[in-house]
């Protein structure tokens, strides 16, 4: 399969396609994801699109707002119970990650920010809670 990655120009000016990679030190707290040319789905570390199975993606930066879709609390290989979560951001991609919180705090439907790019142990995206929910007797 032949996989087209730019002209040199295009790469020198940091817009290579389908590559995740930061150029500088300014874009290291930002979360990238890929966006298919051919018919605009939006997706995260692909090497093909999951709907027209185009290998022409483009590189863009994600504004880092979400919304929590699913979390759960894991308790196995880790000295103190974690949440793990399925974020589904503002630009149409959903990723997994960590909220930072009680791990019982975190519900469907809560609103987050992306807090860190990449956690220094397990290399997940790290979120934040924008707004602290109101929740009687939950």
């Amino acid at each position: 399969m032949y996989h087209h990655s730019g002209s040199v120009a295009q790469q020198a000016a940091g817009s290579s396609t389908g590559v995740l990679d930061p150029q500088g030190a300014e874009r290291a707290e930002a979360m990238l994801y890929q966006r298919c040319t051919w018919c605009g789905t939006a997706m995260y570390h692909r090497l093909l699109c999951p709907v027209c199975q185009g290998s022409d993606l483009r590189t863009e930066r994600s504004e880092g707002v979400g919304t929590v879709r699913h979390s759960t609390v894991v308790h196995r290989n880790t000295p103190a119970a974690r949440n793990v979560s399925l974020i589904e951001m503002a630009e149409g991609f959903v990723v997994r990650g960590r909220v930072m919180g009680p791990p019982i705090g975190i519900h469907s439907g809560d609103r987050v920010r992306l807090s860190t790019a990449k956690d220094p142990v397990r290399g997940e995206p790290v979120f934040q809670l924008v707004d602290e929910p109101y929740r009687a007797w939950t």
